[in-house]
């Protein structure tokens, strides 16, 4: 599976931007989807998370209620919906394809190539 990001940008506090990630090859909906985010100088840290039917999805607490992950299959798409966007958020965003609903980046096992949020205060 290849992944491909997409949607970062510039954006003020309070504003909304909409991730995608691409998936190519077989079997995309067999994979649940991940996005991380890593800030300048810090840990790649999990943000959502959304199983293979899109069911069951989780968050990480800085997102909750303001994040929403989605995908739609027919599409091998991903999404990472954003509002009220913080400073706090400007990272490089990760989407990531894996066999088990985790918040743990180790058990992924495909990674795209990262976008660039900047939110600015």
């Amino acid at each position: 599976v290849q992944l491909q990001a997409s949607g970062g940008g510039l954006v003020q506090a309070g504003g909304s931007l909409r991730l995608s990630c691409a998936a190519s090859g077989r079997s995309f909906s067999s994979y649940v989807m991940g996005w991380f985010r890593q800030g300048p100088g810090e840990e790649r840290e999990f943000v959502a998370v959304i199983n293979w039917s899109g069911g069951s999805t989780h968050y990480g607490d800085s997102v909750k209620g303001r994040f929403t992950i989605s995908r739609d299959n027919a599409k091998n798409t991903v999404f990472l919906q954003m509002s009220n966007l913080k400073p706090e958020d400007t990272a490089v965003y990760y989407c990531a394809a894996g066999r088990w609903l985790t918040v743990t980046r180790s058990t992924y096992d495909y990674w795209g190539q990262g976008t660039q949020v900047t939110v600015s205060s």
